[in-house]
């Protein structure tokens, strides 16, 4: 399924956009009939509301949607994307009602509301078609649109369909699209190379880990590494977790996902850098060989770990792949990853919490979330806690006994493996919408990826 907009608008159906202030502003300027019709079906341009108006003959003449006030749009974002599931198929045009804010939001939020898993069954009919508003970024619309289309997808697609092995399948197809260089190192291979926490972590499964690379971008710009969380799927290991908590674990590979989907965004809209994406690509699963509590692994970087929960194992596939990413001080290296349930205590499943030592990209990243409604929320890398990492019996624990400020912990962990890049942050993403939003259909969530983005275009573009 490919987002883009409507072709052809000169049949659009037009979309009235009304704020409930302006409701009887805009009456007065109607004809009697129209206005007659919108009193008679109770119509009071609260948020969301829809009322299509018929011509004489009966067809399909303008479409009014209720932009509510102030407050209540306050409370959600992409509000016209509920148009999509309450619309019939055909083509429609806004044309009126908003400013060029909330136009480029709502052109956005359409595209994003056409999405489909459809994989293996699931609703087919025909949606309605946007015209693009006027004066809207087209191309980095249509962009954003099929990277979450992506993203959504590879999580959506359960742990049968989307092992270490698929996954390397949908990375490589997206390097080939956009000429990019990939490679990956599978297996025993990871011992040879240095990157023992990735084949302790995934050494257990049917399919063996892997480190996927890929690298796109002309010699000289700025260097962008993204690093991505692959864990297919992941029972904690030895430490079993409970059935309720293995329900949703095809999504621990929403770190991948998403990091796939911005480079798609990187990759698709040219953006002038040199790109590099590593994602540890393994399945946390249980056999003989399966690592165990109290094990002290090696990792890249040199420093030793002491494994006390098989279960917080995406920081360790991670360790190695931001020290391998920080070995060539790139200026920019994000990390995303379905790390900790603490930041879903903490925030929520639409809040993404980010951590980074840097005040400025830190209000970059938070003003880039409100510009782009991708909501973001900085947490603290809190250095009295740094302690608690350290075991004694090695340099390092995986899972800090206590279970307080989990989240913090687990970025505290990660930001001892990154010394040389520029600028570091890590985003502890959920990847799921536990229940559909205009927008966000149940199922694989998108997060954080647009924000990073906007910083990247706004300090890096020519």
């Amino acid at each position: 399924m490919t987002p883009k907009f409507a072709d052809d608008g000169a049949d659009a159906v037009p979309i009235s956009v009304i704020r409930k202030e302006a409701l009887n502003l805009w009456l007065s300027d109607q004809d009697q009939h129209v206005a007659n019709w919108v009193a008679a079906s109770g119509f009071k341009a609260d948020l969301g509301q829809i009322l299509p108006i018929p011509d004489d003959r009966g067809r399909l003449a303008r479409v009014l949607f209720g932009w509510g006030d102030m407050r209540a749009r306050a409370r959600g974002r992409f509000h016209l994307a509920a148009a999509v599931e309450k619309l019939p198929a055909g083509t429609y045009r806004v044309e009126a009602g908003l400013t060029e804010v909330e136009a480029r939001e709502s052109a956005l939020g359409w595209l994003l509301a056409t999405y489909r898993f459809t994989r293996y069954a699931g609703e087919k009919r025909d949606l309605p078609q946007l015209v693009a508003p006027e004066g809207v970024d087209v191309a980095r619309i249509q962009a954003t649109a099929a990277a979450a289309f992506l993203a959504r997808d590879l999580i959506n697609t359960p742990a049968s369909d989307m092992g270490p092995d698929a996954l390397q399948d949908a990375f490589e197809s997206l390097a080939a699209e956009f000429g990019a260089s990939s490679s990956a190192i599978v297996g025993d291979d990871l011992i040879q190379e240095n990157l023992p926490l990735i084949h302790a972590v995934g050494r257990a499964a049917g399919q063996a880990p892997r480190l996927l690379d890929l690298r796109w971008g002309k010699e000289g710009r700025p260097r962008v590494t993204l690093v991505g969380k692959g864990v297919c799927f992941d029972t904690g290991g030895l430490n079993l977790k409970p059935g309720a908590s293995m329900g949703l674990m095809k999504k621990d590979m929403g770190g991948a996902a998403t990091v796939m989907g911005l480079a798609r965004m990187i990759m698709a809209l040219d953006l002038p850098v040199q790109l590099r994406v590593l994602i540890p690509a393994v399945e946390n699963a249980v056999s003989g060989s399966a690592m165990r509590p109290g094990d002290i692994l090696p990792s890249r970087k040199g420093l030793t770990v002491e494994v006390n929960n098989t279960d917080a194992e995406g920081r360790l596939v991670l360790a190695d792949a931001l020290a391998m990413a920080d070995e060539e001080a790139p200026d920019y290296l994000f990390c995303m990853a379905t790390l900790t349930g603490a930041a879903r205590v903490a925030l929520g499943p639409g809040l993404v919490p980010f951590y980074t030592d840097d005040d400025s990209l830190a209000h970059q990243l938070a003003r880039a979330g409100r510009h782009e409604r991708d909501p973001l929320w900085r947490m603290p890398l809190w250095d009295p806690y740094e302690n608690r990492l350290e075991p004694g019996i090695a340099d390092l624990d995986n899972a800090p006994s206590g279970g307080f400020a989990g989240s913090i912990m687990a970025a505290l962990f990660l930001r001892r493996f990154v010394e040389n890049a520029d600028l570091f942050a890590h985003f502890d993403i959920y990847g799921w919408n536990p229940e559909a939003a205009p927008a966000r259909p149940k199922g694989a969530a998108f997060q954080a990826a647009r924000a990073i983005f906007h910083v990247l275009h706004q300090e890096l573009s020519e």
